[in-house]
């Protein structure tokens, strides 16, 4: 399970540090590999390669009416490789969709990660908070 906020600059050519603690659950026959995709809140996902499998089933399953998410979601999909030194590369398609130019936060999210523009999950969390807790947490005990 994927927890935790991991703040990482991007390097000159787009690549991400993966954190060493997390790098394990990203190994698969072929070597250390992941998926990253849109997603509609304006960061990306990143998925183990099994996560990846079970996300893209249920996409695929979708209703002809969600044809324009399937296109969103596995259209937008890139397999990327953990290179020798831990990174992936974000491709330039995708960091422009997120808005990502260099400071990212990686959200461990359970399953997958969100990776965000610094900048713009800050505004989001602090509009998020501003706006109080949803109903469906007001009855959560904490």
């Amino acid at each position: 399970m994927f927890q935790g906020a991991s703040a990482i600059n991007l390097d000159v050519k787009g690549r991400m540090l993966i954190p060493s603690k997390h790098r394990d659950a990203l190994k698969t026959e072929q070597g250390l590999r992941a998926t990253l995709t849109k997603n509609p809140d304006g960061c990306l996902m990143l998925f183990p390669q099994s996560e990846w499998e079970i996300f893209s089933e249920k996409i695929a399953k979708l209703p002809m009416e969600a044809h324009w998410w399937r296109r969103i979601f596995l259209g937008n999909a890139n397999e990327v490789e953990v290179d020798g030194s831990g990174r992936i590369l974000i491709s330039p398609e995708l960091r422009s969709s997120a808005g990502i130019e260099k400071e990212v936060i990686l959200l461990g999210m359970g399953t997958h990660f969100e990776v965000w523009d610094a900048n713009t999950y800050a505004v989001k969390e602090q509009i998020a908070i501003s706006q109080g807790m949803p109903e469906a947490l007001r009855q959560f005990n904490f």
